[in-house]
């Protein structure tokens, strides 16, 4: 423990310097200046300051208050050391922040008994918050492997789906990526970017309960089997909804809701504007954009540049403006997500 003594006057300054020296584990900086004092407080690791009252540059109340004033300085113990008894000194002591008194000429003995007593619940609190400082750590460690782990999870089993359609997996893996691009440039916070990622992967988890035959047909789909597959998005919602969890609830909006358009002509409920659910609006623009950029049976994989056009030309028709835009502005990533999820590389997180 190291304790801090400013006195104006040498006696006794000596004298308080000597007593605290014999406190066990205790090292002592002794001031008569309080401005070197303060300075000693900024820069040093203190556990108590013993301050003389009457002091010429400034008095022991307002070296209190300047203590006081500096950052995570607020529960240092301080003992004013004073010859007056008047009430008045005693209350405005404390009033700045002292939390005992010694009064002159001092006893060692009684000095020495309530600077030990101090020092030790102080050496508690320091411990106290090293232990509280120790758990939030390893609430945060804890916490990032929880989410780590919901992350892994989550990625694999809506890999399920993609790979009933032929898909590599690598589909759910860009398609959140550019998500998040676009929420990031509307402006959402970290929290709902990152639950835009994890919920996004889940868009056509409703495929699993689409047959094989018409799922996987490698022509073109008859109204019938059309119908048939747009129930996905409901067996989407179906399978996601009514869950505690909020992540897995802003999934099943996506899955519902990612294939309705902008101008009401989407699919299953023919919602239009605001009536989609934003998370499924963003679903929207980076589904279509990686469909379009992805090869399939049943087509060639579009140059970047055409997709990016198609997706502006339907900009207020098919998609929400705004997420149009948001998408473009982050255009340099886009092209970096593509090229760098087209083999078998993991998507970064």
């Amino acid at each position: 423990m190291r304790a801090l003594i400013v006195d104006d006057n040498a006696t006794s300054l000596m004298l308080l310097k000597q007593v605290v020296s014999h406190i066990d584990d205790c090292s002592v900086v002794a001031f008569h200046d309080p401005l070197a004092a303060l300075a000693e407080i900024r820069s040093g690791s203190i556990d108590i300051v013993l301050v003389d009252y009457m002091m010429p540059q400034l008095d022991g109340i307002e070296f209190i208050a300047r203590v006081r004033a500096m950052p995570g300085l607020d529960d240092l113990p301080i003992v004013i050391v004073t010859t007056s008894d008047e009430r008045s000194v005693r209350m405005a002591a404390l009033d700045a922040g002292a939390m005992d008194f010694v009064s002159k000429p001092i006893d060692p003995s009684e000095v020495k008994a309530r600077v030990r007593n101090i020092l030790k619940l102080r050496d508690s609190q320091n411990k106290l918050k090293d232990k509280a400082a120790w758990l939030s750590s390893e609430v945060r460690k804890a916490t990032a492997a929880l989410a780590a782990r919901e992350e892994e999870i989550i990625l694999r089993l809506s890999r399920a789906a993609e790979f009933r359609d032929g898909e590599t997996g690598l589909h759910i893996l860009r398609m959140a990526q550019y998500c998040r691009l676009i929420g990031e440039a509307l402006g959402l916070d970290d929290e709902a970017c990152r639950t835009l990622y994890l919920a996004a992967p889940m868009h056509d988890i409703g495929k699993i309960a689409i047959g094989d035959a018409i799922l996987l047909k490698p022509g073109k789909l008859s109204p019938e089997e059309r119908a048939v597959m747009e129930q996905h998005t409901a067996c989407g919602y179906r399978i996601l909804a009514d869950s505690k969890s909020d992540l897995i609830r802003v999934a099943a909006e996506v899955a519902w809701c990612h294939h309705e358009r902008w101008d009401g002509s989407g699919y299953p409920r023919g919602l239009a504007g605001a009536e989609i659910p934003l998370f499924a609006r963003i679903a929207a623009v980076a589904d279509v954009f990686d469909a379009l950029t992805s090869e399939r049976p049943y087509k060639q994989a579009w140059p970047l540049a055409q997709a990016a056009e198609h997706i502006k030309q339907n900009t207020g028709k098919h998609f929400d403006p705004a997420c149009v835009s948001a998408f473009l502005k982050r255009w340099k990533d886009v092209v970096a997500i593509h090229d760098s999820k087209r083999s078998g590389t993991r998507a970064v997180a």
